[in-house]
């Protein structure tokens, strides 16, 4: 190319104007093989080699990467990693399980089993499985629902028990029934999650958590984490509280943290208060040098440990009154079935926690998985997930998802596979078989500590409401009142309070879509909205409408009203006021008072009437066709005079018939995904309204699926033919243009009356004039017109 020689940026392109149905017989349109579900069942039950082994891997996602490990390169990476986020595991399992309002111990289990079936089921590689607070609190909610303290009060010797928040001093709680009670729910609640997921995964219906959007989801865990705060207040704290669950259960539970404020214990509120700050400082030092620190400082742990050896040095708990762990048994408990007779009161939350764990998890995942570059498959992680929490509750373990934290601890130090999810559940086990009694000095406002201290990232969520306000109102709203939702009527009436809102904002965006009158720039195909382009006009004589949304029975209404002040008048309303017009003309004639001439109606000069717009008059026997002829029998020989009616100037009656300027509507269905069968009926009727006024009426731009519906929903007959549909708008144009050069296409300003004369009664005007089913070209026959 010569320098200074700017390349073309324009192109022609030459083929013909096409119809839908020219397209398709061009270009051999194919039409889809439809296979019975007796066929279908048949494909997919045939097995082979080749098929057995895609579904062992699909089943079995470890066999994709473990054969293939690259030992001496990754097995360092995940041993480091593996250490550094089973330390993690074990703390956060630790202070989770308070959010169950279970035992410490019962924390190291969930932290434990799920990593077991996930490492051969799971397709994410940096996923660490265990506790979350929000499902931890949503089962909590559960727990306290149906094993409150007050079912396990007994006669005691008239000492108070701390923490139980009752006043009376001749009762006490039954810790160990209580305990046993509540482990019973939470590991019950846990097997009828897995069993929900488990089943989506079977049913492949991962789709379903689509409509938790990042919005919602966002609002959702900022409330959530505004639970867990007031949860683990009263922890630091150690004042004793209700149990509250459900609607305002925030509302009451700081009211009894405020009445007993007095009875603080400052040893626990000291101990917290530095939990917090410490961890949350180092945890910044963290995020700041993680390019230069090659393993994050486990605050969690150093805080841990220290803290456990103050407090059995200084003996907190009998000095100070310090609410400490106290039991942390070696080993495990025996495995137990769930409680069936508890699914009836738990399905409810049991499902909407089992849909939040999947996605968290899964928006996690697929994070790193991107990241990365693999693949996540939904529905095998609602499989791997659905085990894994069976599983668990099998053996007095919670449900189990994912932390962010823990996984970001996972990836940033270096982990590249499930191995480094397998080491940490090592970790874990040598706790629960060892280590654990150690932690038994351990204070409880420590644990709540380490779990308000990673809540930092929920509530920086928060700082996306002004972003969300700045792009999108519709999901800042979603966002807001979804959380305000879950913090007001609790987690699981508010998740599903914000979901029906969400959907409500779906359905309100499509029943009132974006319709535009379109615009064509001179001397191209393209075509724009009028309102956003000074040097767009519209077509003489065309209207070109699009509507940018699905027509379904909600917004098919609003359809019709956008077409209706897209065009300027009702279809309907002219047809209505033409007869009406043509009816009084009709009885004019018939009394003498108009006179038909080859050109128009005039008429007399009594009427006083001076209509320029038809020409002067003649009589009706030397119009063309000849004068009235008798027959052999007496009677008057037919004979036919057209007599137009020019609807845009003055009528010779007192009829108002609104104006129509146009003569052909095109219809741009180019961002009309389907029809339903209320929609496809009533476009169907519109359509032949505009046809019967002399409006020609064209779609464009639908493909192929629609066309297919609209074939389904018998949205074509012999008025509304495929002749109707074109490829592009401007094929539409293009079409009636050529159609107005070659005169096919009639003035709708112009309409016409058909004067028969014989000697019968003149056929009556019908009354029925909204239905339009039957078409009617609005040709007037007037019978039995004598001289």
């Amino acid at each position: 190319m010569m320098a200074g020689h700017r390349p073309a940026n324009r192109y022609c392109v030459s083929r013909p104007v096409y119809s839908k149905r020219a397209f398709d017989e061009d270009n051999n349109r194919q039409i889809p093989e439809s296979r019975s579900f007796r066929e279908k069942l048949s494909a997919s039950s045939k097995c082979s080699s080749s098929r057995a082994k895609q579904v062992l891997k699909g089943l079995f996602p470890i066999l994709d990467w473990l054969l293939q490990y690259p030992t001496k390169q990754w097995l360092p990476s995940d041993v480091i990693s593996g250490v550094s986020t089973g330390l993690v595991c074990c703390l956060q399992g630790l202070a989770y399980a308070l959010l169950v309002s279970v035992g410490p111990v019962y924390g190291l289990y969930a932290a434990f089993f799920p990593i077991l079936t996930y490492f051969f089921l799971g397709t994410s590689r940096h996923l660490s499985v265990g506790p979350f607070p929000v499902t931890c609190l949503m089962v909590g909610s559960v727990v306290l629902t149906l094993a409150p303290d007050e079912e396990f009060m007994h006669p005691g010797n008239g000492s108070m028990v701390n923490g139980t928040g009752l006043e009376s001093e001749s009762l006490e709680v039954d810790i160990s029934a209580k305990e046993a009670q509540r482990i019973v729910v939470a590991s019950t609640m846990t097997v009828l999650i897995g069993l929900f997921q488990l089943g989506m995964g079977v049913l492949h219906v991962g789709f379903l958590v689509r409509y938790l959007s990042d919005p919602l989801v966002g609002g959702f865990t900022t409330a959530a984490a505004v639970h867990v705060l007031i949860s683990q207040l009263k922890m630091v704290l150690s004042v004793p509280t209700h149990s509250h669950n459900g609607f305002f259960s925030i509302a009451y539970v700081l009211s009894d943290i405020f009445r007993n404020i007095k009875q603080t214990n400052v040893a626990d509120l000291v101990a917290g208060l530095l939990t917090i700050v410490t961890v949350m400082a180092v945890k910044e030092i963290n995020a700041k040098f993680q390019h230069k620190i090659p393993v994050p400082i486990p605050i969690e742990v150093i805080v841990t440990v220290v803290a456990t050896g103050i407090s059995y040095a200084v003996d907190l708990n009998s000095r100070y009154g310090a609410s400490i762990v106290h039991s942390i048994p070696r080993g495990f408990v025996p495995a137990q079935f769930p409680k069936i007779e508890l699914f009836g009161e738990i399905v409810g939350s049991s499902f909407s926690t089992a849909v939040v764990g999947y996605a968290v998890s899964v928006s996690v995942a697929k994070v790193y998985a991107a990241k990365h570059d693999y693949k996540i498959d939904g529905n095998q992680e609602l499989i791997a997930f659905g085990i894994s929490n069976i599983f668990c509750g099998c053996f007095s373990g919670f449900v189990a998802t994912t932390a962010l934290s823990r996984t970001a601890i996972q990836e940033s130090t270096g982990g590249k596979t499930q191995v480094a999810g397998l080491i940490s559940a090592l970790m874990v086990l040598i706790v629960i078989v060892a280590v654990g009694p150690l932690l038994q000095p351990l204070q409880k406002s420590v644990l709540a500590g380490i779990v308000i201290a990673n809540l930092k990232g929920m509530f920086m969520q928060i700082y996306d409401v002004p972003i969300l306000w700045r792009q999108n109102r519709t999901d800042c709203f979603i966002w807001v009142f979804t959380c305000i939702s879950c913090i007001v009527l609790g987690l699981d009436v508010g998740l599903l309070t914000g979901v029906v809102f969400e959907l409500g904002t779906v359905v309100v965006r499509s029943q009132f879509p974006t319709c535009s009158t379109l615009g064509n720039v001179p001397g191209t195909d393209i075509y724009r909205n009028v309102k956003d382009y000074k040097n767009i006009n519209e077509i003489p004589g065309i209207k070109i409408f699009k509507c940018n949304s699905p027509i379904y029975f909600a917004n098919i209404d609003y359809f019709k009203e956008q077409l209706r002040a897209t065009v300027g008048f009702d279809a309907v309303r002219v047809f209505k006021k033409r007869n009406k017009a043509l009816k009084k003309i009709h009885k004019l004639i018939k009394k003498g008072k108009l006179k038909i001439t080859e050109n128009g109606l005039v008429p007399v000069t009594s009427l006083g009437v001076d209509n320029e717009a038809f020409e002067s008059e003649r009589d009706p026997e030397q119009v063309e066709g000849g004068a009235q002829q008798e027959v052999e029998d007496g009677s008057r020989r037919e004979i036919e005079v057209e007599v137009q009616v020019d609807w845009t100037s003055s009528l010779p009656v007192n009829v108002t018939v609104p104006k129509v300027n146009i003569h052909s509507l095109v219809m741009d269905f180019s961002a009309v995904s389907f029809l339903d069968v209320m929609s496809a009926k009533s476009l169907r009727l519109v359509i032949k309204e505009f046809i019967r006024i002399g409006v020609s009426v064209y779609i464009a731009g639908c493909d192929d699926d629609t066309v297919r519906r609209m074939e389904a929903l018998c949205f074509f007959d012999d008025v509304v033919t495929r002749d109707l549909l074109f490829l592009t708008v401007h094929d539409a144009i293009l079409f009636i243009k050529l159609e107005a050069s070659n005169g096919n296409i009639s003035d709708p300003m112009v309409d016409k009356i058909s004067q028969m004369q014989d000697d019968k009664e003149p056929l009556p005007f019908t009354e029925d004039e909204d239905r339009i089913e039957t078409y009617d070209n609005q040709h007037l026959a007037i019978h039995g017109l004598s001289n």
